[in-house]
């Protein structure tokens, strides 16, 4: 099988893991009070970064049969990692780590890693035939160090041998992992010991590429004086050496280890204020084998893992602080210029754009997170407010009947609200559907939001819930108006940037104003493009082909990113919506539509007053939502 016939670029053998990283920056671990929760591990992080950097990667491991173990899948399969052989082991638990970030240098960190899935992993587990379907192997230091895992990493090794695939070791050196540190030690970074570098010494001539701190060098070489070190890793191995030397930058060494650093050429790192260094070394591990893998030079192949390493060390995390590869070539663009990439504001945007979790190519969204209509409804019908999250989840089941119909797999979505809709929203909440929630004050202008502070609401979100906000704006309002408005929607925009939910921002002219140019869409978009406001999407009424062709290129020069249009419906009749459609059929932008009332309006107000019962309610909310899905594909075919 020839190099370009390989479907795989690189499989990652080793540890892979869910870490748990604490919230409180500056904080113990003892008092940490939240974490996020990552997917990690080192051979992990490397296949996930490769894979961003625009690797074909896979990872070879085991992972529980759990949530965790699911989630690990689900992050390694999302940015196109293959898990063909990531196995799901019936009897062991993912591994699990702790850690905090007290300041540049000191990270407390726990391995919980008694018997867990990836070290599970054995001979058996070693395919030849899935070995030899890729170009190089990349192991990490951990799994030479029990007998099994051992085992299985050796077997891998010789089938690379004998396939000519390329081989690369990333020393990843922890001792607490080798048994020398109390289990609590996580942090402790070398020991010196005779059987761990025994251990590695005996496996080296394996290796291609092996890559590692001055200090890994140190427990690989036998010696605490690096020069020594890198002269004993020599006399066991011909492979080229990557010395990582901090802030600095790293080494590439060829050939015979010379006497003197200033015999090397050293290549530069990138200098940025520093949050933690932890996880820098994976993302420097991703980095260089994007440049090794690709035949890149030396220096190219180091400009990428320094750049990887430095973005890293400035951010909370490992792998999903990973640079991709638009936001890394982004960087090395102009890396001289930004010593503070964690507050570079188009490079924190492209980090946002590219790291998203599912594509949206079409949606057709059933919005019913209207309030005060719905309690108005209510009041008429002489019902309770109570009533009103039972309506929401039979709206809900419609949607959800409607969707299956009309084949909406990945592009359905529903706008619901806390108020009455939360029992709907946790219904479908981790199903694949787009799912918006509003954070407004109906009716509000000055905007207000319903239920405060933006932060204190998105604590609790799903990741999955994109925010909607409506604003009622006009470009000739007074100028504290303006002002006004202009502070809210920049606290929300970067309150979702700080949590990384999407943003949906609505935009409507306010029916007191009775000028309503559609020109002004196009303005009050430009002014807040020009606050540096990017929203993910944007919520607008139906306009002309003209306005569309006018907005185009604006979101096209200000955001290319951006995910694109939803046309709002107003409770409009169908009739005018049909036509909304036609205009903007040839407006790319536009993805699909956010309607509600034109959907649920009648049918809810008949349910209300006993008129309609549950079943009858359902077949009509759906068939209304059907017809609407079809007007749309009639004017805009699905590919």
């Amino acid at each position: 099988m020839s190099t370009q016939q390989k479907r795989l670029d690189v499989i990652c053998i080793g540890r892979i893991a869910v870490d748990l990283y604490g919230q409180q920056i500056g904080a113990r671990l003892e008092d940490m009070s939240t974490f996020s929760k990552y997917l990690g591990g080192s051979s992990g992080n490397v296949a996930y970064g490769t894979a961003i950097q625009g690797l074909k990667s896979a990872m070879l491991a085991r992972v529980g049969d759990e949530h965790m173990g699911r989630f690990l899948r689900e992050e390694l399969q999302r940015v196109g990692a293959d898990t063909e052989y990531l196995i799901t082991d019936k009897e062991r638990l993912t591994g699990l780590v702790l850690l905090g970030i007290k300041d540049q240098d000191t990270f407390p960190l726990v391995f919980y890693r008694d018997n867990c899935a990836d070290m599970g992993l054995k001979p058996d587990d070693i395919k030849e035939e899935y070995i030899a379907s890729a170009r190089a192997v990349a192991v990490t230091g951990t799994h030479l160090s029990h007998p099994d895992t051992r085992a299985a990493v050796l077997k891998a090794l010789e089938i690379a041998r004998r396939n000519r695939l390329r081989t690369a070791l990333d020393i990843d050196y922890r001792p607490v992992l080798w048994g020398l540190t109390s289990l609590g030690d996580g942090e402790t970074r070398f020991i010196a010991s005779q059987h761990v570098t025994q251990q590695l010494q005996e496996v080296l001539h394996y290796f291609d590429l092996v890559v590692g701190t001055e200090e890994e060098f140190h427990i690989a070489g036998g010696s605490t004086d690096t020069l020594t070190a890198l002269k004993n890793v020599r006399q066991a191995s011909k492979a080229t050496l990557v010395c990582k030397r901090g802030a600095m930058g790293c080494v590439v060494l060829e050939g015979e280890i010379p006497d003197r650093w200033e015999q090397t050429k050293l290549q530069s790192g990138v200098q940025v204020e520093v949050l933690n260094v932890l996880g820098a070394g994976d993302a420097f591990m991703s980095g260089l084998l994007r440049g090794w893998l690709n035949d890149e030079s030396w220096e190219q192949a180091c400009r990428y893992a320094n750049a990887c390493g430095a973005l890293v060390v400035s951010r909370h995390g490992c792998a999903p602080a990973m640079p991709t590869k638009a936001e890394l070539d982004d960087f090395l663009s102009r890396d001289k210029e930004v010593s503070r990439p964690d507050l570079d504001l188009r490079l924190n945007h492209l980090h946002r754009v590219t790291t998203r979790k599912q594509l949206w190519p079409e949606l057709c969204v059933f919005a019913f997170d209207h309030r005060k209509q719905l309690l108005d409804m209510a009041s008429e019908a002489g019902v309770d407010s109570s009533r009103l999250p039972v309506l929401k989840q039979l709206l809900l089941h419609a949607a959800e009947e409607a969707a299956t119909e009309a084949g909406l797999a990945n592009r359905s979505g529903i706008l619901a609200d806390t108020t009455y809709g939360q029992p709907a929203l946790n219904a479908i909440t981790g199903k694949g559907w787009w799912i918006g929630r509003p954070i407004e004050l109906p009716g509000s202008r000055p905007l207000r939001l319903e239920h405060g502070n933006i932060g204190s609401q998105l604590v609790d979100w799903p990741l999955e819930h994109v925010v909607k906000c409506l604003i009622f704006y006009h470009p000739h309002d007074d100028a504290a108006l303006r002002q006004e408005q202009d502070e809210l929607i920049l606290d929300v925009w970067k309150g979702c940037n700080k949590t990384g939910h999407e943003l949906l921002l609505e935009v409507i002219l306010p029916e007191s104003n009775p000028d309503k140019k559609e020109s002004y869409y196009l303005d009050i978009l430009r002014h807040f493009y020009s606050l540096g406001i990017q929203p993910d999407w944007w919520k607008l009424p139906p306009l002309s082909l003209e306005s569309w062709q006018a907005i185009s290129p604006l979101i096209e020069q200000q955001d290319p990113y951006c995910r694109g249009i939803l046309i709002l419906g107003l409770d409009a009749p169908e009739e005018k919506l049909r036509a909304g459609f036609a205009a903007a059929a040839k407006a790319p932008w536009v993805k699909g539509f956010a309607v509600g009332r034109t959907i649920f309006s009648q049918p809810s107000r008949q349910w209300l007053q006993g008129e309609l019962d549950d079943r009858t309610l359902i077949n009509e909310v759906k068939n209304n939502y059907l017809r609407l899905i079809n007007a749309w594909r009639a004017e805009r075919p699905t590919t």
